[in-house]
């Protein structure tokens, strides 16, 4: 064009723009007016379809409108999930991410759906990228840690740092690829440690595979930087998808694995391995005494197993399966029916249950007791076809057990000897130094039967779904055989452990006369922290004081005010003494916590508890305590958004009581407890409180192997001299949960101490940092500090998730860098708090000090 350099480019085309696009100016003007119009008419889809027009036509509005545009974009998504419109909920994400792919704070909220639908790959990935974005992002940080929880579990860095595990593991692979097992496939690779290890031992070949597509992409960085991505062939897979020639050119001569739990059979060992054999592997070898070239038959590593168990009271196992008590915070629970623990065993499978939990005995808080021996429950052999097929279809098996002691019967534990092959095992008992819990088979029975000497208890042993299930039956007792399931009659006469009085004996037995058909045909099924919860009486029945107390305050209070009022006026006040109390209880999960509240009189109770069982329970228990049915109702039960149970009971009154579940099972303060906190206060009546109104963490300082050893792989030493660590360790989190610190292998090197103060009934006590100064009593190195509650239900009355009894378990910061020091060394401990995240640094001070907030 002539003299079109002459011209200055970018102005030139400025000005044109603008001169031949008035419409699409138009457009943009009034589209944007809309969405800010709809914006404030709380119209937030159709304003999210306006704002995806300008930005879509109007880039360079990105940054005024981002903040408007995030808001409509959560606002608009939150409806879509309430009315489980989930595709479009990521329709609108995605969208919102071609226009900001580089927004944390869009990516983290992303991330945040998709890990409550369960998609966590997909949510780790998108924390992530938000981390990477922004380092010092704490929601996404917080977020990626709870990610981390779920896809990479505490046991993965225990095996890994279980350096005489990974050299067995080592030897028999060493082992067999020398005897010519040179084509090898890993099933569920994991981190690809026995991959490269085969590798190393000289196998030609090595295949691997891993559904997981987390550990998928760790075990892909750790073969690159051990220099073994070009030897190894890593799928993204199931074994069970994988056929021959497609994903591996031919058969393989070994299959190594280590796809088993604490049950043995969990993970699906029996069904990846009878696909192994019939479409993976080589043929077994024919018989011992013929002869083979190893190269020409199939083997697996391990070669087979041994399950062991044996009969165990544990006071621990029983509060967490089945209910011990008669009597809660002043009610009767005679006529509460049913309820089991999700965890019960029979020869037939049940789809509602799982078969076994898992412990680790060597741990478990108030020890345990053998009642038998241990007995071998059942024997595997992984190299034998016919045998895996088989499992499935064995006949049940009954043992014998001779009791050996005196004691209830809890629980079966069961542990097992892994065989790799004819020389080498693992075993799993809870007398063994491993990274391995034990599964429990609890005792169902409604009272714990008493185990006596000379007794035998009969199991039965069984495998019909390919998960080992282990079940106590009957007892033989002086040559005739007492039923376990039918032990009720017998045990009301044997062990009365009932303390009620005569009249709410009567009541309840009425209660249950009403209930009994129903009951034989029906339980309630209750987690096993919520089994613990209800057989905390201390916590019950300090909530029932300090309620009656409140109550009792707030009694007097309306009458002064009555009084007084007609002292001043001489007419008759609005107040009425009469008028009921409104108390709401928003716990998560089943609580009795309404019901004591309904039972204190004068009081209108409202339970957040949703599920329709869990409903009937607290109605009959009601009925069985003679609390009228209108004194207690279900409040919003079927309320997706938590505050929005947070209203007004009537127009006309406040809450007298409000009551948060402030603490998780798990050791760590709820999310947005301080946000419910602020909106509760806002709907107390004068006088009325929060429960609890505060709670102060406490902590301690301690040196703790185990800790280290569960929250990060401790170099390549333990690993074989592969590079692995500083990979898996991108998954390590700084706070562990699920803690029994009463147990926990450790030395204390400091008395406990006040770490932090959440005031629930006064905003302005509170802060987010806090220096505390601690002296050591002890030399040592600082690797942690487990913490945990004191919750006040007023000044007086409080409960410790420290307490024995206690439903919930413990916490504990690791830190970064263990800290050396030495008796008398003071310790400053910089305490952050944000949202339900505790964080804590520890350095050494060298004069003392008073704490610092």
């Amino acid at each position: 064009m002539p003299n079109a350099s002459a011209r200055p480019k970018h102005g030139r085309r400025t000005r044109r723009r603008r001169r031949e696009d008035p419409a699409r100016n138009e457009l943009v003007s009034s589209s944007l007016e809309s969405a800010q119009q709809c914006l404030f008419n709380q119209d937030y889809g159709t304003a999210f379809v306006h704002y995806l027009l300008v930005l879509n036509l109007a880039p360079m509005f990105k940054d005024f409108a981002r903040e408007s545009f995030r808001f409509t974009l959560f606002k608009w998504t939150e409806e879509l999930d309430s009315v489980g419109r989930i595709q479009d909920l990521f329709d609108c994400y995605e969208q919102a991410l071609e226009l900001f792919p580089a927004d944390e704070v869009i990516l983290n909220s992303m991330g945040e759906h998709l890990f409550r639908m369960g998609f966590r790959d997909e949510a780790a990935g998108h924390f992530h990228k938000a981390l990477k974005l922004r380092p010092d992002y704490p929601e996404a940080r917080e977020n990626f840690y709870r990610v981390a929880n779920w896809l990479v579990e505490r046991w993965h860095f225990l095996m890994l740092n279980d350096h005489g595990r990974n050299r067995k593991y080592q030897q028999a692979i060493q082992k067999a690829v020398q005897s010519g097992c040179n084509t090898v496939l890993d099933i569920g690779t994991g981190t690809g440690i026995l991959g490269m290890c085969a590798k190393k031992a000289g196998a030609a070949e090595v295949y691997a595979c891993e559904l997981s597509k987390t550990m998928y992409e760790l075990a892909c960085e750790v073969l690159a930087a051990n220099k073994m991505d070009g030897s190894i062939k890593i799928l993204h897979m199931k074994s069970l998808e994988m056929e021959v020639p497609k994903d591996i050119p031919h058969r393989v001569s070994l299959v190594v694995t280590e796809t088993v739990d604490a049950g043995l059979f969990g993970e699906g060992i029996i069904e990846s391995l009878i696909h192994a054999w019939h479409h993976l592997l080589l043929p077994p070898q024919r018989g011992e005494n013929e002869f083979q070239e190893q190269s020409a038959t199939g083997r697996v590593i391990p070669a087979g197993a041994t399950v062991f168990g044996m009969a165990v009271e544990s006071l621990e196992i029983r509060r967490h399966h089945r209910i011990c008590v008669s009597e809660v915070g002043g009610l009767s629970i005679a006529a509460a029916g049913e309820l089991r623990s999700p965890v019960s065993c029979s020869p037939e499978p049940d789809d509602s249950m799982e078969p076994y939990t898992t412990e680790r005995l060597s741990r478990l808080p108030g020890g345990y007791k053998p009642l038998t021996k241990p007995f071998t429950a059942l024997n595997i052999d992984f190299n034998n076809v016919q045998d895996l097929e088989g499992l499935s279809s064995r006949e049940v098996q009954q043992i014998r057990l001779p009791v050996t002691q005196e004691g209830v019967l809890d629980a079966l534990a069961v542990w097992f000897q892994l065989h790799l092959d004819e020389e080498s095992s693992l075993s799993t008992g809870p007398q063994e130094d491993t990274c391995w819990e034990q599964a429990i088979y609890p005792v169902h029975s409604t009272r714990g039967f008493v185990l006596k000497p000379r007794d035998e208890l009969i199991v039965e042993v069984s495998c019909r779904d390919a998960f080992l299930r282990l079940c106590s039956v009957a007892v033989l007792r002086d040559g005739r055989e007492i039923r376990l399931d039918e032990l009720v009659d017998l045990q009301d006469s044997e062990n009365p452990i009932s303390n009620q009085t005569p009249e709410a004996e009567l009541c309840s037995a009425l209660a249950c006369l009403q209930t009994d058909q129903a009951q034989t045909k029906d339980f309630c099924m209750l987690e096993c922290s919520e089994m613990a919860l209800l057989n905390n009486q201390e916590y019950h029945q300090s909530f029932s004081n300090a309620l009656a107390k409140l109550i009792s305050q707030l009694k007097v209070k309306c009458q002064n005010k009555e009084r007084g009022s007609d002292v001043q006026s001489g007419l008759p006040d609005s107040t009425d003494c009469s008028d009921l109390f409104y108390v709401l209880d928003v716990s998560e999960g089943f609580s009795l916590l309404s019901l004591i509240a309904a039972s204190q009189g004068r009081v209108k109770a409202y339970s957040s508890m949703e599920k329709n069982k869990q409903q009937e329970v607290l109605k009959r228990l009601a009925r069985g305590n003679n609390v009228p049915e209108q004194r207690l109702e279900f409040w919003l039960n079927h309320m997706e958004d938590e505050q929005g149970m947070l209203k007004r009971p009537t127009r006309e009154k406040l809450w007298s009581a409000i009551m948060l579940d402030c603490v998780e099972t798990c050791g760590l303060i709820r999310q947005k407890l301080m946000e419910k906190a602020s909106l509760a206060r806002c709907l107390l009546e004068d006088g009325g409180s929060i429960f609890p109104a505060k709670i102060e963490v406490h902590g301690m300082m301690v040196e703790s192997e185990t800790l280290l050893l569960e929250s990060a792989v401790q170099g390549q030493e333990p690993t074989l001299g592969f590079n692995i660590a500083p990979f898996i360790n991108q998954f390590t989190v700084p706070v562990h949960v699920f803690l029994d610190f009463s147990t926990l292998e450790c030395r204390h090197l400091s008395e406990s101490v006040e770490l932090f103060v959440l005031d629930l009934m006064n905003t302005n006590a509170n802060y987010i940092n806090r220096d505390v100064k601690v002296q050591a009593t002890s030399s040592g190195r600082i690797t942690a500090v487990p913490f945990w509650y004191h919750i006040y239900l007023d000044q007086e009355i409080s409960v410790s998730t420290l307490s024995k009894n206690s439903h919930w378990k413990q916490a504990a910061v690791v830190l970064q860098q263990p800290l050396e020091v030495r008796v008398g060394d003071w310790v400053r401990l910089a305490v952050k708090l944000h949202k339900s995240a505790i964080s804590i640094s520890a350095h050494i001070e060298n004069t003392p000090g008073p704490m610092d907030q």
